[in-house]
């Protein structure tokens, strides 16, 4: 085959590379899905999506809804008056109208009630999370992470174009020696309060001292600690006496303890104004829709009106893994490893016969070899449901040979 070119003289043919034939239907572009799906089942790696009815009798010890307030009559309620007051979404940006006066007062309540001084909502705590990073670090910066981090964080600092190291979970010195070492003037220490896999919180005082010590900034997300950890469910920066501190970000959401959606950045009202100027997933994506708001806002009430919530959450948390004979959890998560994937999809689905829906972790969410049932714990769980699953929970182990 030969193509044409223009040339000073006129017209010429030219060689070309011998084109690759491809059937009429294009079905040779995307082939190779199929070949990934069948490795992706061969290794116990294939996820298909749970789907929920409003009927289903199931225990639900897979989502986040640690408080046990998404369905709350309360939050319902908020929920509504705010899609009747604004309508279904926010309608555009943020920067353009779709900020609403129920967004502000939601963030306005939110920093008072953690101890900042200003707070940001997000469409989801994904983009609060990759937002703050790539607007506080980039080329010519240094970003320093550990292996525990959530995807979220894990992208933002990809995104970021910073050079990013990685370090052990939770390995404080491993983080000063990053830092010393740098030859960046500005640097992002980042990581999660509570690790969302097996619930265990990081050493933030130490983190914190240490990004200090070297002129870095520290962010926290405490997605898995608002609600749970600290007075009244203000989370482990609170519980450490941290809160408002000039040089941390705190990150969250509202998709957790909150029972609705969204995410939140906390911190200076320097930072607030610098993301509405350079957050990318601020300026240019829709804003939260109303709804999601108004029951946030209800949830938040409910909380501050009951900070013994947080506690009830915990002592289920103890009581259900004292019952399987699992490490005493420092926050909602109890984590049982597997080992296999597939023996995890297994007893993860023998669970789900008996009336209790599990999460399943596996690769890539978990290390290779660590696939895992995840439970999260309700603060709403009352004794003889929780001793259930404990039983349910156990038979599905010893079904797939873990005990």
């Amino acid at each position: 085959m030969t193509t044409t070119e223009v040339t000073a003289t006129g017209i010429a043919a030219v060689d070309a590379e011998p084109s690759v034939a491809t059937p009429a239907d294009g079905q040779v572009a995307l082939g190779w899905l199929a070949e990934e799906a069948a490795r992706l089942r061969a290794a116990g790696l294939h996820r298909e999506p749970v789907v929920r009815r409003t009927d289903s009798p199931m225990v639900d010890l897979a989502s986040n809804d640690y408080l046990g307030l998404c369905a709350h009559p309360d939050v319902i309620a908020g929920g509504q008056a705010a899609l009747a007051h604004w309508g279904a979404g926010a309608t555009a940006s943020r920067l353009v109208v779709g900020t609403t006066e129920a967004h502000v007062e939601l963030e306005n309540d939110l920093a008072d009630f953690l101890g900042f001084p200003s707070a940001l909502a997000f469409s989801s705590g994904y983009l609060a999370n990759v937002g703050a990073i790539t607007a506080l670090a980039g080329r010519g910066d240094l970003i320093v992470s550990d292996t525990g981090t959530h995807a979220s964080l894990i992208d933002g600092c990809r995104l970021s174009r910073a050079r990013v190291v990685v370090t052990d979970r939770g390995d404080h010195r491993a983080v000063r020696e990053a830092l010393r070492a740098r030859t960046e003037q500005r640097a992002l220490v980042v990581t999660d309060s509570v690790y969302s896999i097996d619930g265990e919180p990081a050493p933030i005082a130490e983190l914190h001292a240490v990004a200090r010590e070297c002129g870095a900034a520290l962010l926290v997300d405490e997605a898995h600690a608002l609600g749970v950890r600290g007075p009244g469910g203000r989370g482990l920066i609170a519980e450490l006496g941290l809160s408002g501190a000039p040089d941390l970000i705190m990150t969250t959401v509202l998709s957790k303890s909150m029972g609705a959606q969204g995410g939140v950045v906390l911190g200076p009202d320097q930072l607030r104004s610098h993301l509405v100027d350079r957050a990318r997933t601020f300026i240019f994506d829709t804003g939260l829709a109303p709804a999601a708001v108004g029951a946030a806002h209800a949830a938040l009430r409910l909380l501050r009106a009951d900070p013994a919530m947080p506690v009830r959450l915990r002592d289920n948390a103890a009581r259900l893994a004292r019952a399987i004979g699992a490490p005493p959890p420092a926050a909602a998560v109890v984590s049982l490893i597997v080992g296999d994937p597939h023996a995890a999809v297994a007893a993860a689905g023998h669970c789900r016969e008996q009336g209790v829906l599990v999460g399943c972790f596996r690769p890539p969410s978990v290390p290779v070899g660590t696939s895992r049932l995840r439970l999260t714990v309700r603060a709403d769980l009352d004794d003889a449901t929780i001793d259930r699953v404990a039983q349910v929970v156990s038979d599905a182990l010893t079904s797939v040979g873990v005990r």
